[in-house]
């Protein structure tokens, strides 16, 4: 079960336009003119985002294209793209922040040496906890990112998390916010340094450490084809592949992991990812999906204060 911890006196939670995909993919001159250039022995690629922007949704199509024979969606297709920081990769019990975040680098060393092309889920941020790095070139070949309209993250994070909005909000715009979920006896090596909402996806636009690509989430509503393609590519490119995309088996990947589906798939099948309130009761994790618009349920003073706080980042990504 996910734990919320409090951090000094800081609320610590969890938690397209074409053009600005295009204009999102981030940082060329990275150093190397090729992923393997730079003789890389760990070919992290991650799938990462802030919480409740779609994370699931893309690891679905993912793992659909590349971990089933003929782009039929399962469940258990998403163990190809587990997350990290994670109990699961830490060879030691670590009973602080502190201790997580400094072995962040050395777990990824331990246990994804000499694998190519390792597709990770993150919710961590590239801001320094502690002066910890999460990652660098060494480690990583690229990285996509999904962001969500914050305005948005609101009522699914609400659902999810039973947060009111105000709780919602504040942990959307503390920078000491962070993940973790302790194990029985303590160990928290899966801790997640989230940082404020604004913090989070800046950190990703402008790493020069590696490539990554920007795409919404909003967009996926009507363009899914055209960006899951340069999703696809961009994924190829990384690894220096110049084979063309399975067309049949992309559509394939996109019809069995539309919303609908999945919604359904999660009421009748066991997922996983499900989560449960404290009376043990189970909280879906597929809500609203594209039919969640801040315009029906965001209270205006929550709305006035993310346009005014997250003006800029709002223009930035077409949202404002």
């Amino acid at each position: 079960m996910i734990e919320f911890k409090k951090k000094s006196n800081n609320i610590v939670y969890l938690c397209g336009h074409s053009s600005v995909v295009e204009r999102l993919v981030a940082n060329e001159k990275v150093e190397g003119s090729t992923p393997f250039a730079r003789s890389k022995i760990i070919m992290i690629i991650w799938i990462s985002s802030y919480p409740k922007s779609g994370n699931t949704y893309l690891r679905s199509f993912l793992s659909a294209y590349y971990f089933s024979n003929k782009g039929k969606f399962e469940f258990d297709q998403l163990v190809n793209i587990l997350q990290f920081p994670s109990i699961k990769f830490s060879k030691k019990d670590y009973f602080n922040f502190n201790d997580a975040a400094n072995n962040w680098i050395n777990n990824q060393n331990i246990y994804f040496n000499n694998k190519k092309f390792v597709m990770l889920k993150t919710h961590n941020t590239l801001k320094t906890f502690n002066g910890q790095k999460f990652t660098t070139a060494n480690e990583t070949l690229g990285a996509i990112y999904i962001v969500r309209d914050p305005r948005n993250l609101i009522s699914s994070m609400c659902h999810h998390y039973l947060f009111t909005q105000d709780e919602s909000y504040l942990n959307l715009i503390n920078n000491d916010a962070s993940l973790s979920e302790k194990s029985a006896n303590g160990d928290c090596s899966n801790f997640t340094f989230l940082g404020s909402w604004s913090d989070h996806y800046k950190s990703w636009r402008d790493t020069k450490e590696f490539k990554v690509l920007f795409i919404r989430y909003e967009d996926l509503q009507y363009n899914k084809e055209e960006i899951f393609k340069k999703v696809i590519l961009f994924i190829e490119n990384l690894k220096n592949n110049k084979s063309e995309i399975d067309e049949t088996k992309f559509v394939n990947s996109i019809k069995s992991t539309n919303f609908v589906n999945l919604k359904n798939k999660e009421l009748n099948e066991k997922f996983e990812e499900s989560v449960y309130s404290k009376d043990g009761k189970k909280i879906n994790f597929f809500n609203l999906g594209f039919k969640n618009k801040w315009q029906n349920f965001l209270k205006k003073d929550i709305l006035e204060k993310l346009n005014k706080n997250l003006k800029n980042e709002l223009i930035d990504l077409n949202y404002y």
